[in-house]
Parts: structure tokens; sequence; C-alpha cells
């Protein structure tokens, strides 16, 4: 198979040379690179070496593999790589990185688009998978930007440099599908998203008339609390927790739950400190709809020693304040079992509009129930990540 020469929006796309290793060498010192990607770690220049020699002569002579470096057509800097890490039966799998000098100009898409279309045109591939490490969310939205259809999540698909196994988002081009060239564009709900879960979570802060809370990321010494006040009598008349509630559940729901939903992108989880002390005070979970980017909703639980302190009014403003600013969803929806007044009370001082009753809406531990329905809506006063007048 003989490699080819792509010329495409300022960039060359060819077949590694040997004297391309010392910027390979460079590239992959990057922490990201080394994150997402199975190369060496250390990475060493005689990684380098074998990647761009005999590596590549042997992918291209095999058929195996296409690995192509992307290069600026007017400086020759490496820009990063774009290649088929597998060719099997009419059917392959793409993979990329960008040079940490090269990032935010969308070389990567314009290199991935090309890249997809010579295997599509030239080489008759039928399906062009990809997949990435769930939580590799700018990996994904390249892919999203070049036409790739997210099929799902394949679990425990990747293996890491430990042995762990990790679970992969996969997706698919085929030949006829149309790429939309401003889907996931600069802006759009997709591309927040992508740079919002990108990073570590947030800390959050709100005023209270108790003092200045912090909503953080659940840590392991909020286990014990959550145990402890999720026997609460009033926490298991009007939420689904586990009942009994043991510390096993608190240590799934810290090392887990709260972790994956940042990982996976679906939402966040935040313990609220108390003032001063940090000590937890309760939690508050904002979840995105799973298939309308518009749509978001709210769940919160305060322990008994935290309530009547205006904790949970004002942590769930500063988490939909945060919410609508990042992440831009249009209407956040709150429920509560019908007869929680607790509940209905802190969504109202949060500016929530109570919209009426949904009958038979929730599954109460087996018995279907009626619930109380509000929405806050981006127009509401927080687009601008201020509260509600």
């Amino acid at each position: 198979m003989e490699p080819p020469k792509i010329i495409t929006d300022g960039l060359v796309i060819r077949a590694w040379h040997p004297d391309d290793a010392a910027a390979v060498a460079k590239a992959c010192q990057d922490p990201d690179i080394q994150r997402w990607t199975a190369v060496p770690v250390p990475y060493l220049r005689e990684h380098a070496d074998f990647f761009v020699g005999e590596f590549t002569t042997t992918s291209w002579r095999d058929g195996t593999r296409a690995p192509l470096g992307v290069f600026d057509e007017t400086t020759g800097d490496l820009v990063g790589a774009s290649g088929l890490v597998k060719i099997d039966d009419g059917t392959a799998e793409i993979g990329y990185w960008t040079a940490p000098w090269a990032r935010r100009r969308g070389a990567t898409t314009a290199a991935t688009r090309a890249v997809a279309r010579w295997a599509i045109e030239d080489l008759g591939v039928r399906r062009l998978a990809w997949r990435a490490e769930v939580g590799n969310h700018l990996s994904r939205l390249v892919a999203l930007r070049s036409g790739f259809t997210m099929e799902g999540i394949a679990r425990a698909d990747i293996e890491d440099r430990d042995g762990t196994r990790r679970d992969a988002w996969v997706a698919a081009l085929l030949p006829g599908d149309t790429i939309d060239t401003t889907a996931a564009g600069p802006g759009s709900v997709e591309a927040r998203r992508a740079v919002t879960f990108s990073r570590p979570q947030p800390d959050l802060f709100a005023a209270t008339r108790n003092g200045e809370i912090r909503l953080r990321p659940l840590e392991d010494r909020d286990i014990d609390p959550i145990a402890d006040s999720s026997n609460d009598p009033e926490t298991v008349r009007w939420t689904t927790v586990p009942h009994p509630y043991e510390r096993v559940h608190a240590e799934d729901f810290v090392h887990t739950w709260g972790p994956r939903a940042w990982l996976r992108g679906t939402g966040a989880v935040f313990a609220i400190g108390e003032p001063e002390t940090d000590a937890y005070a309760g939690l508050m979970e904002l979840r995105l709809h799973p298939t309308n980017p518009a749509l978001a909703d709210v769940g919160f639980v305060v322990p008994p020693h935290a309530r009547g302190r205006g904790f949970a009014p004002a942590a769930l403003s500063a988490v939909c304040a945060w919410a609508f600013t990042a992440l831009r969803p249009h209407r956040i929806g709150w429920w509560a079992n019908a007869g929680n007044e607790a509940s209905r009370r802190v969504a109202t001082k949060a500016g929530f509009t109570i919209e009426g009753t949904n009958r038979g809406y929730l599954d109460h531990r087996g018995e279907r129930v009626d619930a109380w329905t509000g929405a806050l809506l981006a127009s509401d006063g927080f687009a601008n990540g201020k509260a509600p007048a």
C-alpha cells in the first residue's frame, strides 16, 4: 500500500520520515497525549525513532495500518498525527493527536476529514471507526466535527498501561454519510460542553446569611456524613436512596457516581461545604438530558444539621448560574414528590417557576407517585451567570 500525500487547508499529510523523530519526541512529552493515547510513558527519543522508522515502514508494507504525520504546509512544522491505526477486511479505525503548540487552530479536524475521505474513497473502507477513552472530550469533539456518528459506550474496551480496562466512546463514518461542516462548531453546545468537561470540575461559591458556602467535587471525607445523613427519616421519605443506607453505598457514590458523571459529560455532582470549615452540608446534582442538549434537571439533598440555614437555595442558584453559562441548556427542570414542601421552597427561592403536578410521574420505592414540577429557563436571568432578581 502506497502512502498518500494530502494537501488541504494549509496542511500536508504524509507518511512519517526518520527525520521527524525529534519533533515527535518533543510533542509526546505533552501530558494530554500521554494521558489519552497509548504512547509509552516516559516517552524517549528511541520510541520516536522506532515509530517514524521501523513501525511506519512495516505498517505500510503489511497494509495493517496507515500512520500519517500532519505538517504545516508553509513552515513544515509538525502539527500532529492523523492516520489509520487498524485496517482489516474493508474496515479501519482512525486515530489522531495534536502537538501542544498547534492546538485550537482546527488543524486536527481538517486532517481527520481529509484522512477519512482518503480511506473511504481511495482505500474503499466500508466502515471507518473511531474510539477514545470515555472522558477524552476534545477527541470526541473532533470526531463529531468530522462527521462521525456516536454509537455508544463500549464497556471495558480499552486497556490502560497498568492493565485496567476502561470504557470507550465508539463512533463510525460510513460511505455516503453527510458531513455537516457546521456541526459542533465553535460556540456550539457540543463545543462548550467538550471544553467544560475536559477540565477539572470547578469549585463554585455562594453567599448565605450564615457565610459563604463552597460547592466542590465529592471527597473521601464526605463518605461518612453522606452515609449517616442518608438514613434520616425525611431523606428516606422523599428520595430513593437505598434503605437502609450503608457506608458502601456512600463509597460508591463518592468514588464512582460523581466522578463518572463528570468524566462522561452527563452532569456534575457537587458537595456543599459549610462556611469556614468546608464540612459536608449537602449534595447538589445537575443532570444533562441524554439526547436533548437544551434540557437539564437538578436534584439535591441536605442533611438535618444544615437545613433552614439557606444553603440549599444558594447552592441551587450557584449551580444553575454555572450551568447556564458553561453548558448552555435552555431549561433546567426540578421534580419532587408531591407534598415535599421543603424541596419546593428551595426551588422557588432559587427562582424556579412551579408548573404543576405530573400524575404518577415518579417511581418511589416501587410505587408510582405524583410529582410537582418546575423549571428555570435561561431567559429567567441566569444567562449571564446571575440569579434572577
